[in-house]
This record gives C-alpha cells, sequence and structure tokens, in this order.
C-alpha cells in the first residue's frame, strides 16, 4: 500500500432521474479530487433509485452508458474510483446484480463485484425490503491491486458476515471499500460497531461510503459515511446531510499495526 494518499467517501441522497444523479456524483467527485483525494468511494446504488417494479428496466450492462460514465470521469479526475454500486442487467433472468466497479486513474475497469448477501427483512409496522425477490446474488470475493493499494470490495448488508471480510484479508487486502444505503433504523445500532470491528479484525483502512435521507421507498438512510483506520480508529465521519468526507491514508502505519499486533497470522479457523 501506498504511503500517505487521501481517500473519499461521497455521500449523497439518490433519486429516480439518473441524470441529476450522475451531475451530483460527478459534482461530488470533483469536490472530493479537488482536495486531494487519489481514492473515491461512491454509495450503494447512487446512479438510481427509484420503485423497485422498475429495477430491471433501468439495470444497465457493463460496459454500458453509466459504467462508460464512470471510467471516464476516473480517467478525468485521474483516481482510483470505487463507483458505488449500480443494477447490472443479468443474461438470463429479470433479476439484476447489485455490482461495485472498481476504475483506475486510465478509466480502466480493474474489477466487478456483485452483492452476495441480499437483505430480506420484515418489521411490523416499520420496514419491509426483500432484495432477494428482485435481484440476483453474485458469488465471487472480489480484491483488486490499484495505484494506492490493494482494495477489497463490499455492499452494505455485508458488513453483517465478517467470514467475507476474513477472506478479502486473506487475499492481500489493505482497504476495504463498502458502498452502502444502510437504513437508519439497523445504522442507528450497528453502523459504526460494525465498520470498526471489521477494521479492526482484519486490519485495513475501511470506507464507507453511504446514502442518505428518504428515498423514493420512504426508507430512511441512515447517512454517517466514515473511514476506519486499521487500529478501529475513524478519521472521518460525515452528518445528516449530502457531501464528501476525506481522510489520510497510510501506508507505513498500516504495516506498523500489523507487525505489532499480527494477528492476521495467528488465524487457526477459516470459513
Amino acid at each position: 500500500m501506498e504511503a500517505r494518499f487521501l481517500a473519499a467517501a461521497v455521500q449523497l441522497a439518490a433519486g429516480p432521474d439518473k441524470g441529476e444523479n450522475l451531475a451530483k456524483a460527478e459534482n461530488l467527485v470533483g469536490r472530493a479530487r479537488a482536495l486531494g483525494a487519489r481514492l473515491v468511494v461512491l454509495p450503494e446504488l447512487f446512479f438510481w433509485r427509484g420503485p423497485t417494479q422498475e429495477e430491471a428496466r433501468v439495470a444497465e450492462t457493463v460496459p454500458g452508458p453509466t459504467a462508460d460514465f464512470l471510467a471516464a470521469l476516473a480517467r478525468s479526475m485521474g483516481i482510483v474510483l470505487v463507483a458505488g454500486s449500480i443494477l447490472e442487467a443479468h443474461p438470463d433472468n429479470g433479476k439484476p446484480f447489485n455490482t461495485a466497479l472498481v476504475f483506475d486513474p486510465q478509466g480502466v475497469l480493474r474489477a466487478k463485484y456483485r452483492k452476495i448477501h441480499l437483505f430480506d427483512v420484515e418489521l411490523p409496522r416499520r420496514v419491509v425490503v426483500r432484495e432477494s425477490e428482485r435481484r440476483s446474488a453474485g458469488k465471487d470475493v472480489v480484491t483488486c491491486e490499484t495505484e494506492v493499494g490493494r482494495i477489497g470490495v463490499a455492499i452494505c448488508y455485508d458488513l453483517r458476515f465478517p467470514e467475507l471480510f476474513r477472506r478479502l484479508g486473506a487475499e492481500g487486502a489493505e482497504i476495504a471499500c463498502m458502498p452502502s444505503a444502510f437504513t437508519f433504523t439497523t445504522g442507528e445500532a450497528h453502523w459504526e460497531v460494525l465498520v470498526r470491528a471489521r477494521a479492526i479484525e482484519n486490519q485495513v483502512y475501511f470506507v464507507a461510503a453511504n446514502q442518505v435521507g428518504a428515498g423514493p421507498s420512504g426508507i430512511v438512510d441512515y447517512g454517517n459515511s466514515m473511514i476506519v483506520d486499521p487500529w478501529g480508529r475513524v478519521v472521518a465521519r460525515a452528518s445528516d446531510g449530502e457531501g464528501v468526507i476525506l481522510a489520510e491514508l497510510d501506508g507505513a502505519y498500516l504495516k506498523r499495526v500489523r507487525e505489532e499486533l499480527p494477528c492476521g497470522q495467528h488465524i487457526r479457523l477459516t470459513p
């Protein structure tokens, strides 16, 4: 991992107009770049959030219009861009994948991660979400080497499954990047403790970019995007509005944490 560079998490509220969402994302990524960020992470489904019955219609191929836009954005900004997630059309059925894309500063697609864990929950009179009814699950654990370090990718609900992050660590991840749309109800209770735990357990920097505010379905997202260091300290945190947070990531510090507490070398049980 490179010594000392700035990473950014973008926090926004996406709606049903792709053009407006992409313009908003471009503006906020540009703000992060102007502040010196070399790694920028966007939230889950930042490109479109609308009625669930329209998800198959708005899903896109990769490459495709939104992926091409993101590649051009990474190239024009000269950044490593973890481009949140988009709905990727399934080649065989009408249930799209929830897919995160990683682009290098030349705009080359380095990695594509399809969300493995789908969020199905029913809280009477509060919230009902059944992702598995309308989306397909991915299967592959994804890490990729980039100009700033080796990145492992997860999406939102994946946060509750430590075995995924252990696998990312085993594949050499130094930075965990997690686009999210974590709800207010669960986020208020569990967001910070889980993000910090995953960073501590696997001795990685953790960049978690969350949506914020009420989405088109009425479900309120928690915001509070975070960057956490490998000792579990919150080094940057957003509030309850749209914007950008930045923090310095330090490869030498990561190396020191792993040397002084070498728990990664002592793993005896594996998933």
